[in-house]
């Protein structure tokens, strides 16, 4: 059995306060737990910092999967205890780029003037350039593909013998395309997608905004419900937030997509600690339009 947790929901920019305190303030931060204690941590934005609270001193290997170096996605690297235990075996996974190494691009955030210690300094750590790849950790399937995003930016997708996550938490395969979707492997990230029993997916935009941000690798909240259903997902669980909304924006959003999409699976929005077990979801059938 595995379990995923939240840890960090909010894209762009961490957004502590009053008004935000139900779907959370950190960024992206993901937790992937299997019953043997294998441990995936997905994106290590500042929510990282409250999974680390919480690890105590079971856990001798984490492997961290980032999906891409914007700082909404690493901010929290500098303050998670593990990275500075050499008897800790810590993997860390990401985006491979044609001109510099993972280790060289983490260590452009991880090094003085910004932080005060240099990431390479840390000799024990494992970092892994990744592109169109497939492996295994422990009980673990993973795959990882290139995804529209700006810069180079990568989907995972993660399966068991029970069941499939597929994480996208920044991610544009509406872009260049008027109406609906193009079919299967001309939607960029339908292959991580498809199938999934539980999808967490980029919901960044109102309509609205994303006329005005087009480009800049992020999905209306309708067009991830339209991508799931693409997919044919089992669960769609919308994140990465928009840091200027607030939670009564958030359910007003959702909900008012959700009345005029009518998605046949179920679609919540993303809160820190929500935890889902993954497990094969039981489909309904999408229902038939009546001929006009």
């Amino acid at each position: 059995m595995t379990y995923v947790k939240l840890w960090g929901t909010r894209g762009s920019i961490a957004a502590p306060g009053v008004k935000t305190a139900r779907y959370g303030g950190n960024t992206s931060c993901v937790e992937v737990r299997h019953t043997d204690g294998t441990l995936l941590i997905l994106d290590a934005g500042t929510g990282i910092r409250d999974l680390a609270a919480g690890l105590g001193s079971t856990a001798r290997r984490i492997d961290v999967l980032l999906t891409h170096l914007h700082m909404d996605h690493i901010q929290g690297l500098g303050f998670f205890p593990p990275l500075e235990n050499p008897e800790m075996e810590v993997h860390l996974w990401g985006p491979m780029s044609a001109t510099h190494g993972l280790m060289t691009r983490l260590t452009r955030y991880l090094s003085p003037p910004l932080f005060p210690i240099y990431l390479r300094d840390l000799t024990w750590l494992q970092v892994h350039d990744l592109a169109v790849s497939e492996f295994e950790i422990g009980p673990f399937r993973i795959s990882s593909s290139l995804i529209c995003h700006t810069g180079p930016t990568l989907g995972y997708r993660i399966s068991t013998h029970d069941a499939t996550l597929a994480y996208l938490p920044d991610h544009e395969p509406a872009l260049g395309v008027e109406g609906a979707y193009l079919s299967s492997d001309w939607t960029s990230g339908y292959s991580v997608a498809s199938a999934a029993d539980l999808l967490i997916h980029d919901g960044q935009y109102t309509d609205a905004q994303y006329v005005r941000s087009v480009g800049w690798g992020h999905s209306s909240i309708r067009q991830a419900v339209e991508f799931a259903r693409l997919a044919d997902v089992g669960q769609l669980v919308l994140f990465h937030h928009n840091p200027s909304h607030t939670d009564e924006d958030i359910d007003r959003i959702v909900d008012g997509v959700l009345a005029e999409v009518q998605p046949h699976f179920p679609v919540s929005a993303g809160k820190e600690g929500d935890t889902f077990d993954l497990v094969k979801a039981q489909r309904k059938t999408a229902p038939r339009k009546r001929a006009s």
